[in-house]
Order: C-alpha cells, then sequence, then structure tokens
C-alpha cells in the first residue's frame, strides 16, 4: 500500500462535477459555490496529483487526456458513495431517478406506476420529464426511457427493449367519421408535434399511402398537446400507440384505420456496467408490463381505403 496521502475528497467531488459538466459555471452551480472555489479545488487537486488536469484560459477550460481519463472514472465511485450513504440513512429504502418521455409518463408509465411500488414499496421512483439524448458520462440519472432507433444507442449505455412502437392516424370521433378512407385521411388538417415533425411521411411511407401536400398544418410543442388537441377536433394525428392508447380505449379518440409497427421500440436506458437492484426490479418491471400492454388495432383496411 503506498504511503502518499489520499487527495482531499472535496477536490475529487468538485473536479468529479467539473469534469460532467465541462462547466466551472455549471460546476459551481451544481455544488452551491462560486466560480472562483471550483478554480482553486481542481487546482489543488492538480497540484495534489503533480498531473495536469485542465488546460486553456480560465473562461473555457477543457479537459487533458489525464483529466477526462480521471473523470470518467470518478462519476461512478461518487454515485457509489452516494447510494452507500442513501442506504444506511433511509435503511431498505433506495430513491431512483428516471428521465422519462413527458407524454409516455402522463400516458403509459404514471397509472401503471402503482403495480410496481406495491410490489417494491422500498424503492422510491422520481421521474424527470426528457426529450434530450441521455449521456451517462454526464447525466446522473439512475435510468432513462426513450423512443430508439436501432442505430442510435449511446456508448457506455445498456438498452432493454421493453415496449414495441406503433404509430397511427388518430382524432375526435365526430372528426373520424367524415373520414371514411385512408385518402380522405391524407387530406384533413394535420396536426403534428415539435417532437417529431416527420411523423406522418414515416407514417405515409410504412402504411403505404400516398401524402398530398397538407392544406393545414398544426403544430404542437409536445406530445400530449398534440393529443388533446385531436382529442378537441382541431385535425388528425399520428401517434404512438402507447401515447394514445387510453383515449382510444375510452372513446375521447377514434383509429378506424389501425396502427403500423416502426422499426424502433421504448427502450430503458441505463449506464454499462451499473448495478444496482433497485434499478433491475424497475427494468424487469417494464419489461413485465410491456408483455401486458394491450395491442392496438391492427389497419382494417388497405391503402387504397
Amino acid at each position: 500500500m503506498s504511503g502518499r496521502a489520499p487527495p482531499p475528497l472535496n477536490a475529487l467531488r468538485t473536479f468529479e462535477v467539473f469534469g460532467r459538466h465541462r462547466s466551472m459555471t455549471r460546476a459551481a452551480a451544481e455544488l452551491c459555490v462560486t466560480h472562483g472555489a471550483v478554480s482553486r479545488q481542481i487546482a489543488a487537486l492538480q497540484a495534489s496529483l503533480g498531473v495536469t488536469l485542465v488546460t486553456g484560459p480560465r473562461h473555457a477550460l477543457t479537459l487533458t487526456e489525464a483529466g477526462a481519463q480521471l473523470a470518467e472514472r470518478l462519476t461512478p465511485a461518487f454515485v457509489a458513495i452516494t447510494d452507500a450513504v442513501d442506504g444506511v440513512r433511509q435503511g431498505a429504502a433506495r430513491e431512483i431517478e428516471i428521465s422519462c418521455l413527458g407524454t409516455f409518463a402522463l400516458k403509459w408509465l404514471i397509472p401503471r406506476l402503482p403495480r410496481f411500488l406495491e410490489v417494491h414499496p422500498e424503492v422510491r421512483v422520481r421521474l424527470s420529464e426528457s426529450y434530450a439524448t441521455v449521456d451517462y458520462r454526464r447525466d446522473r440519472f439512475d435510468g432513462a426511457i426513450r423512443i430508439v432507433e436501432p442505430d442510435q444507442i449511446h456508448a457506455r449505455t445498456k438498452a432493454t427493449r421493453f415496449l414495441a412502437q406503433y404509430q397511427g392516424p388518430v382524432g375526435a370521433p365526430g372528426l373520424m367519421a367524415g373520414l371514411p378512407t385512408l385518402e380522405a385521411v391524407a387530406h384533413a388538417p394535420r396536426l403534428r408535434s415539435a417532437t417529431f415533425r416527420r411523423a406522418w411521411p414515416v407514417w405515409s411511407e410504412l402504411a403505404g399511402v400516398a401524402l398530398p401536400t397538407a392544406t393545414t398544418e398544426r403544430e404542437f410543442a409536445h406530445n400530449h398537446s398534440l393529443v388533446e388537441a385531436a382529442i378537441s377536433g382541431l385535425g388528425v394525428a399520428i401517434a404512438p400507440w402507447a401515447f394514445v392508447a387510453p383515449d382510444v380505449i375510452a372513446g375521447r379518440l377514434t383509429a378506424p384505420f389501425g396502427f403500423v409497427e416502426r422499426p424502433s421500440w421504448f427502450a430503458f436506458l441505463r449506464p454499462e456496467g451499473r448495478r444496482d437492484a433497485a434499478v433491475d426490479a424497475f427494468r424487469d418491471w417494464l419489461v413485465a408490463e410491456g408483455e401486458r400492454s394491450p395491442s392496438p388495432p391492427i389497419p382494417s383496411t388497405g391503402p387504397g381505403g
């Protein structure tokens, strides 16, 4: 065992936060200290180690190769320390933070969550709404739920598919009653979400439906607003089955032409190699809930309507 004193834990913690954010300002905000305090802690750590960890001007510091290697190893170490402290402080209780698409949380996850908590009362689940790409070298979530394309798995991330992705045209019952064919649907006012503006052409290609130039388009910031607009009769939306299933089942929306499967899926993303029994339980529960979820209506007519 080396006789050298270990570097100060506070300096290591400060450097880990800077390494995640790559920003003195954001590191200072997370640690609730001044920009200067972060700078002094990093300088002290470099002096202690005898290694240059950051380089560049003070307003635009970047990690050296040694700094990047140290930062990458420190993050899982501090996660483990936090988990260990939480375990002692809370007994068997464990809080996990899951980043989730807002509409998916509202329409699919939250209505089912009581079943998870009933089986795992020792786990507290905190949901954070986000649509951004997850990078576990930067983000401190325990897991994330995203719609994932086959080529979109981020490095150092383990993905578990738990729900297939289907999409199709939905609208208010009164509106859809006047659209007897897919051709009529293609000419109806189109609703779309800013989070996936290509929903109509993607569905058109999958369903084999010729899509004329839209005469009326209405865009909404998020999918939950898109769903509410469809319920209100503002037009027809191309929406994922997982987002609209409760409203279709309740009769607030109709989907007379069914849904087509997309080559993507809902997946649970977690940091590769990180062990956590609570996160394991949540992942396994998602898979089980995906298997028991109701299947979408299949297309009831051919492309010609």
